[in-house]
């Protein structure tokens, strides 16, 4: 059988381009500049007014196209049977009828390519053709045609006259974009001398060399390099921004600048915060200005880790020396006073990253230093990453800071990096599908994989056991470090001066990290590190000093690094709390654990701690958790119940009516306080759907809706089948907490009952397009006539709320939608307006409550 996915190779064009043609109406000349832009969608044949090609004679086109790519195929190589070859026309079919929605303009499709168009045109039919169930053959034999199709399409688009004229105006408009580039360019640079130009092309070349790669956790076993070039790692993550009375609203994180000057990110550890300011920090040194943000165009970056300019007993720098203090190689070269002319300038990016790896007692300290800067130096961009409990929220709304919350990688997100990884590493395709299954398999697995470390981890660990991974936890970081501290030497047949057994590097790496955890620092200084081991060497019988088991560790062990010199952390939060809470127990250190219980970075501390205990001292843990009496203390010793490897029944008993007095919540409020309280903690203690009946059933799925996470997402979707009608609607109502796309797809197109849904902004009805449209839906906020007419599918919309006062353009393109039986508008309408209503839909004002 030939390789389906080299069919398209074999069409001739000459086979190929007269069946395209069809699809589309006949030249006209010039360069169509009218008021209204020419859509594809308008060009063509099957569809408007001037259409002479039915939409049957689309499939007919399809069958021709199917037909002679079996033929070129040739005789006794098909690359699908008879049976799915039928299936494969209709879904190419379906696909090419896509071509009708399409509202971009020809040179707009040009500039895609080929293999973007095609994958426009299968996102656009993608529930269409997802009915016809192909086999991976079929699919690859349908991805093939539909890409010949598109490049002979897109071909066809450059022939055109009006293309050709379209195209030179167009060059034109992108000439005077460059100009203006240009100009924001010189504005920034007002009194910019040849010595500070010279300076900074040397500092842009070191931002470019110093941050422009990622380290990514197993390929330095397996690819011999432990880094990535930034642009080919970097993932595009989401940041949400939710404001009171508007709900949440989301962004590409790395657009967050071009939206407000000044902004306050939150994110859990390993988020990928600290991989954002490297983009943006790269971004905004890239001289070339081919990266299309207009705001960083001229712009110089500042990127300051506060673990690394903020040490016990130091000031916070000024700004001339903001480079010598996180030990930019270059510092020494600065013109005198080049940071205060950038920043005076307004051309600064001050990218200030890990608030919350700095002491409590400093953060106010940090706050008047940030409010004076910000001040004294208006018109540059900030940005300040930090955990999400680190500071109150609307820590520095005085300072006029937007908050927003960096969302972890979506389902798509691991996907990428898992076949980005095993491509990188050399590995087969079908390592990293069987991954896959086994990360959406496992809640454990799914929740650990959320940033780019856990899942570079994941992967190296499930290629080096074959598959194997263990399921929970304290497992799992075991394997780990099995791999990581002993087997890695041996495998790449390293030799050291000095060996030291597993056990040895445990003992040493966890006494570093329970000293980190304890005086609440991210990071130390090498001189500590050096003597806390130094210290440990003699009764384990080292023959080397501090200095030599430190520089040992930090080259050997892959779990110790510098990230400016002189200073020493854990490569990831999550390997510091495993050892730590392991030394905690070894030294009975359980009062000081639980005192910090309500300290959410202490709390996989002690989730760990639990698993590391005996079973006494686990017992004794639990049933103090259990009687403070605070829900965190309650639902914290649930989730902890489940590490314990042994519990008495009047333990478990205790620990089970701590959680029966929470779950279920009685009320919205005690919905919210439970997701406040527990976040991720509570998720696997709710009640499934099966278990949850009657007028406060949909309080369980509230919850989860509140928590926000992906976890709380595939909670979530098994809820969707539920009969009550308010799991429903509760389901309806709350996607704005989640990644949109993928909500849209896993829990709104199951929904049984399609009660009415709230829209934010055109992104949400091009995800609800994708399902095939929505019945009923309320426009929250103001809104595009041009947005609802073209987004909207009017086959499916029969009753819309618009919570805005109605545009310039009146409500006579409510005709647009056949099926629209009732419209609710929030402002008050004229008589003129009124009648510009068709007699087939009934009108609601509801204006401050009134009827």
């Amino acid at each position: 059988m030939v390789d389906p996915s080299a069919l398209g190779a074999r069409l001739a064009s000459s086979a190929v381009a007269p069946l395209v043609k069809k699809l589309f109406v006949k030249d006209q000349p010039g360069a169509a500049l009218v008021t209204k832009p020419v859509r594809i969608s308008g060009l063509v044949s099957f569809k408007g007014e001037k259409r002479d090609v039915t939409p049957k004679d689309v499939e007919k086109i399809a069958d021709e196209l199917v037909r002679r790519a079996l033929k070129a195929a040739g005789p006794g190589e098909p690359p699908v049977d008879a049976t799915e070859a039928v299936a494969v026309r209709s879904a190419l079919a379906r696909a090419l009828s896509a071509l009708g929605t399409l509202t971009i303009e020809d040179y707009e499709a040009v500039a895609l390519g080929p293999d973007e168009f095609a994958r426009t045109l299968r996102s656009q039919s993608a529930v269409a053709v997802a009915t016809f169930a192909l086999s991976r053959d079929a699919e690859l034999f349908l991805d093939r045609l539909l890409h010949t199709a598109s490049l002979h399409i897109l071909n066809f688009f450059t022939q055109r006259s009006a293309y050709i004229a379209r195209q030179q105006t167009q060059q034109s408009q992108q000439l005077a974009q460059l100009v203006k580039a240009v100009d924001i360019l010189l504005e920034r640079l007002p009194s910019q001398s040849a010595e500070d130009a010279a300076f900074e092309a040397q500092y842009a070349s070191y931002i470019a060399y110093h941050h422009g790669t990622l380290t990514i956790y197993g390929l330095d076993v397996y690819a011999g390099t432990s880094e990535w070039p930034l642009d080919t790692a970097y993932l595009s993550l989401e940041a949400t921004r939710d404001r009171p009375g508007e709900g949440a609203t989301q962004v590409a994180a790395e657009q967050v600048l071009a939206q407000h000057d000044h902004v306050l990110l939150r994110g859990v550890a390993g988020s990928g915060k600290t991989t954002l300011v490297q983009w943006l920090a790269v971004t905004a040194a890239d001289r070339t200005y081919e990266h299309g943000l207009t705001h960083l165009i001229g712009r110089v970056p500042f990127v300051l880790p506060m673990r690394r300019i903020v040490r016990p007993g130091s000031e916070f720098p000024i700004p001339a020396d903001f480079l010598s203090a996180v030990g930019c190689l270059v510092a020494g070269g600065q013109p005198p006073g080049w940071v205060d002319r950038v920043l005076r300038a307004g051309r600064g990016v001050l990218l200030v990253d890990g608030l919350d790896e700095i002491s409590e007692d400093r953060r106010e300290s940090a706050k008047r230093w940030l409010r004076d800067l910000t001040r004294t130096f208006p018109g540059n961009l900030w940005l300040i990453t930090t955990r999400p409990s680190a500071v109150p929220d609307r820590w520095l709304d005085t300072t006029g800071f937007a908050e927003l919350t960096l969302s972890p990688m979506t389902r798509d997100d691991v996907e990428t990096f898992v076949r980005r990884w095993h491509r990188a590493a050399g590995a087969d395709e079908g390592t990293g599908t069987a991954l896959l299954e086994a990360v959406r398999g496992a809640s454990e697995l799914n929740r650990l994989a959320t940033n780019p470390l856990m899942c570079g981890m994941l992967c190296a660990l499930h290629r080096e056991r074959r598959g194997f991974l263990p399921q929970d936890r304290k497992s799992l970081y075991e394997a780990a470090l099995t791999m990581l501290l002993e087997r890695r030497d041996v495998e790449r047949v390293v030799r050291t001066a000095m060996r030291l057994p597993l056990a040895t590097q445990v003992q040493l790496l966890q006494k570093l990290a329970w000293w980190l955890i304890r005086n609440s620092r991210a990071e130390m200084d090498r001189a500590e590190a050096v003597h806390i081991l130094g210290e440990a060497a003699p009764a384990m019988n080292l023959s080397g000093d501090g200095e030599d088991v430190y520089r040992w560790l930090m080259l050997r062990s892959g779990l110790l690094r510098e990230p400016a010199h002189g200073r020493v952390d854990f490569l990831h939060r999550t390997f510091q709390d495993y050892l730590g809470a392991r030394l905690a127990v070894q030294e009975l250190d359980f009062d000081l654990l639980l005192h910090n219980a309500d300290r959410t970075e202490w709390e996989d501390v002690i989730l760990l701690a639990v698993a590391h205990a005996r079973p006494k001292e686990a017992e004794r843990m639990l049933q103090r958790l259990v009687g403070s009496g605070t829900a965190r203390g309650k639902l914290l010793a649930a989730a902890a119940a489940s590490y314990a490897a042994e519990l008495a029944p009047a333990v478990r008993q205790g620990v089970e009516e701590g959680v029966r007095s929470l779950i279920p919540p009685r009320s919205e409020r005690e919905a919210y306080d439970l997701a406040e309280a527990g976040r991720d903690l509570v998720l696997h203690l709710l009640p499934g759907p099966d278990d949850v009946e009657g007028e406060l059933a949909y309080l369980v799925p509230l919850v989860a809706a509140k928590i926000g996470s992906y976890p709380a997402l595939h909670f979530l979707t098994r809820f969707r089948d539920h009969s009550d009608l308010q799991v429903q609607r509760t389901l309806a109502t709350n996607w704005g907490a989640f990644d949109r796309d993928l909500y849209v797809r896993e829990v709104i197109a199951h929904l049984t009952y399609r009660d009415i849904l709230p829209v934010h902004g055109p992104e949400d009805l091009r995800a609800l397009r994708s399902i095939g449209g929505w019945p009923n839906l309320h426009i929250v906020g103001a809104y595009r006539v041009e947005d609802l007419v073209d987004l909207i599918v009017p086959e499916q919309l029969t009753e819309l709320w618009l919570d805005a006062p109605h545009p310039v353009e009146g409500l006579a393109w409510l005709s647009a939608f056949p099926h629209l039986a009732l419209v609710t508008v929030h402002s008050y309408l004229s008589e003129a307006e009124r009648h510009q209503v068709p007699p087939h839909i009934r009108l609601l004002t509801r204006v401050f409550n009134d009827t």
